[in-house]
This record gives C-alpha cells, sequence and structure tokens, in this order.
C-alpha cells in the first residue's frame, strides 16, 4: 500500500512466477472504500458513427473513451485496476500494445491487463475491443 496515499491500487508480484510480457501489473488489490467501475467493451466507433482504420487509431479513440467515461464518474486512468482488449489478428497486437503502453506510461501501478485473439466482432472493420474495470475514490 502507499504510505502517501492509502486509497491507492496496489500492485502484486510473487516470486517463482515468470515476470510481465508488457506494461502491465501481475495482479492489482483496489483497497477498500473505493466504487467499482465496470465498462463494456468499447469499439472504435466515434461519436459520429464513423470508425477508424487501423488498430492502434481505433484503440486510441477507445482509450480515449474510457478517459471521458472515467471523468465522467469523477475518476481518470490512475483508478483503472485491468483492461481486456480483443483483436482480430496476431499481427494486431503490437499496434494495440503500443497504444496501450503509451496510455499507461505515468501509471503507478500498471493495471492488470488480458490481450486475445478473436475471430471477429459485428463489423468487419472493428479491429479492437477493450473491457476495463476501475475503482474511483
Amino acid at each position: 500500500m502507499n504510505a502517501d496515499d492509502p486509497l491507492a491500487s496496489e500492485a502484486v508480484d510473487a516470486d517463482g512466477i515468470a515476470a510481465p510480457f508488457g506494461a502491465y501489473s501481475q495482479a492489482v488489490i483496489a483497497p477498500s472504500g473505493r466504487r467499482l467501475m465496470v465498462f463494456s467493451g468499447r469499439l472504435g466507433v466515434a461519436a459520429d458513427g464513423s470508425c477508424p482504420q487501423g488498430v492502434r487509431a481505433q484503440a486510441e479513440l477507445i482509450l480515449r473513451d474510457i478517459d471521458l467515461l472515467l471523468r465522467a464518474a469523477g475518476g481518470d486512468r490512475s483508478d483503472v485496476l485491468r483492461l481486456s482488449a480483443f483483436v482480430t489478428e496476431r499481427a494486431h497486437m503490437g499496434d494495440y500494445m503500443k497504444a496501450r503502453d503509451a496510455w499507461v506510461s505515468d501509471l503507478d501501478p500498471l493495471p492488470a491487463s488480458t490481450l486475445m485473439i478473436v475471430s471477429g466482432f459485428t463489423r468487419p472493420e472493428f479491429l479492437v475491443e477493450i473491457e476495463a474495470l476501475a475503482a474511483l475514490r
């Protein structure tokens, strides 16, 4: 626990397990006294209904939308405990991870993370979907 902020999340690691493959925590503990915010899976669809081309552009739009939803609830990205992402091809993993890594670059602890390859979404132009779990102060 962060002595400077008793409501700060805490990353957990353990001896004898493999290190993370990227910019994420093995596990994260949310302290008591926070409100849980659960996000539906978000697709890269702009407010005008358009969908940017490319995984990175879609992921950046989705992460921006998560920021907006967090702000609307009185939080920010430091409240995110977990990101789960789904991409349609193994080749898309790198571009998704670039967007995610930039989004989490200032966070401590880093959120937990899951990345899966799926066969597709409701429309072929959708290449990535992201869900989040946050604990608001």
